[in-house]
């Protein structure tokens, strides 16, 4: 058979469902065998967005997303999305073309060293010399893209390779199991926690990952320890739970850190340094037990004291069978601060303000949602106060990025998502800088037949900048833009436009877009003076003594 059919046979005996991208001259040969494959190949309109869906894929599965490009500008396209999964954690493996390497015509037209431009940024890359490693290298990169830590992987299959003839068959697929927590490991954490006066839980990145809920939850109503969330943690437990305090929006300063102050110990469950941290160490402050698949690295801010090294979900078990729940533990001032939390999350969620208010964007998103819903964020000021309001329900409901933390992710990942779960409602929020980042795979959307709802929040500015500037006293200069008329926008693509022009309106456009087949746009004015007012002046005034 030709090269390029194996290929395509090795990524069906891997599961592959949907290759994302732009095929260019050198993918032909690929592109011909996918014709007649299983797989769907699902056209974009830029390469960074054919990312974004490649490792939205790898976040809700677990197995890796893949995406093409031709070579050179198409592969540097990749470049940014090859960082947003692999700091992420989201399996992904890109495939790019390249001229042929035995014998070429062209020079070094359109050349450059994409392997070698992609080591700093993926777990593995490799050039494809000879069609007999094709079934070898998938599958190290497939398996290397799943093993903890996931993240990205590439693989450049040259033109001439994809042509040759070659009889060897895919390599099967082998089942790994994950190490179970050493059983010492696991004595000494339920030790100290049993020993502490106020253990505090923290879920991250890592939790939410391999769907550790039942266990979790098994922990959690054994002990009664309250618990709190990372942004990329969220939902991993649902958070109208009565023992959910809050999520770590911030890394310092928030109410919810009065009772991370409070703790003598937190439980550390699926920890991600790359994450924007959660709370800050101090060499005499509290003691940390970190449970992850991997030991946990070091670095000024965050030196656990006990790594419980392990499957998560098996280290969790084991806590829950074993412990025993003291009298002394006292986690009265935990749910003081939560009353707190809560009461501040509720404060201006029905204000009528026009433009619309950040708390009243997330209320009328929650309410318009249900529980196992898909919210899909791209990256902006917003992402503060959904991280921070909006109460997640279901694992890996809320898609936001606080790894990379690009902007231009939020419509691809919101596309990539109802192609993964056709039965739910998804919602993408994008700023009006980070939609138009992207806004072209509208066309995609629609060419699809997609029924997705997109957000944009409109302030004609880079409204997190503007904040920071704000705050920082330098003067208002450089970060405002036009945008263009967005109905019109949306219409020209074949999607539903809608705009918002007083507040009370906003639930009942959201109601018609997710009862209504179709891609909707929905444009909304936005006021971020609230930024100010919150994170700048009643956060940084704030008491502890509640």
């Amino acid at each position: 058979m030709k090269a390029s059919d194996l290929f395509v046979k090795c990524l069906e005996n891997e599961g592959v469902e949907y290759i994302f991208g732009i095929p260019g001259e050198e993918n032909l040969d690929l592109l011909e065998s996918l014709r007649d494959s299983s797989i769907k190949l699902v056209i974009t309109r830029h390469e960074q967005a054919a990312g974004f869906m490649a490792a939205t894929v790898g976040r809700l599965t677990g197995k890796p997303g893949v995406c093409l490009s031709t070579l050179g500008p198409g592969a540097t396209n990749f470049f940014t999305s090859a960082a947003y999964a692999q700091l992420g954690a989201m399996p992904m493996c890109m495939i790019t073309g390249q001229k042929p390497i035995h014998a070429s015509k062209q020079g070094q037209f359109q050349m450059i060293d994409t392997v070698d431009m992609m080591k700093p940024i993926t777990k593995f890359t490799r050039q494809l010399v000879r069609g007999n490693r094709i079934p070898s290298s998938i599958r190290e990169a497939f398996k290397t893209a799943q093993e903890e830590r996931p993240g990205a992987v590439h693989l450049e299959l040259p033109e001439d390779v994809a042509a040759e003839k070659t009889n060897v068959p895919p390599i099967p697929l082998q089942k790994v199991r994950r190490a179970d927590a050493n059983v010492k490991a696991v004595d000494i954490a339920i030790k100290r926690i049993e020993a502490a006066k106020s253990p505090l839980l923290l879920i991250g990145a890592g939790a939410n990952r391999k769907r550790i809920s039942k266990m979790l939850m098994a922990f959690i109503e054994k002990t009664g320890i309250p618990f709190f969330n990372t942004q990329m943690g969220k939902g991993v437990v649902a958070e109208d739970h009565p023992l959910f305090i809050g999520t770590a929006a911030l890394s310092d300063h928030d109410y919810l850190h009065c009772a991370i102050e409070r703790a003598d110990l937190i439980i550390n469950v699926g920890h991600d340094v790359i994450e924007k941290p959660p709370f800050f160490m101090k060499a005499d402050g509290i003691s940390v037990i970190d449970i992850n698949f991997v030991a946990s690295s070091v670095d000024e801010i965050y030196f656990p004291q006990l790594d419980v090294v392990g499957d998560i979900a098996n280290a969790l078990w084991q806590m829950a069978e074993r412990i025993q729940v003291p009298a002394h533990w006292d986690f009265a001032y935990f749910l003081k601060v939560k009353r707190t939390v809560d009461t501040k999350i509720a404060e201006r969620a029905d204000a009528d303000d026009f433009p619309i208010i950040p708390q009243r964007l997330v209320a009328e998103v929650r309410n318009a949602l249900n529980q196992k819903d898909i919210l899909a964020l791209d990256n902006g000021m917003y992402k503060l106060w959904f991280a921070r309001n909006y109460r997640a329900l279901a694992p890996n409901s809320i898609l936001l990025d606080n790894a990379l933390a690009t902007m231009g992710a939020g419509l691809p990942s919101a596309i990539a998502a109802k192609l993964i779960h056709p039965e739910v409602n998804v919602v993408a929020i994008c700023g009006d800088g980070g939609f138009m980042m992207n806004s072209q795979e509208l066309e995609t959307a629609v060419r699809l037949k997609l029924h997705i709802t997109v957000v944009v929040l409109n302030d004609s500015g880079y409204g997190m900048i503007k904040w920071k500037q704000q705050s920082s006293h330098f003067s208002d200069f450089g970060l405002d833009f036009g945008n263009p008329d967005f109905v019109k926008y949306a219409e020209a693509y074949g999607a539903n436009g809608h705009r918002v022009e007083a507040t009370e309106q906003l639930q009942s456009i959201l109601t018609h877009c997710l009862s209504t087949p179709g891609v909707h746009l929905v444009d909304v004015p936005i006021d971020y003076a609230e930024n100010s007012r919150v994170f700048t002046h009643e956060l940084k005034a704030k008491s502890c003594i509640i």
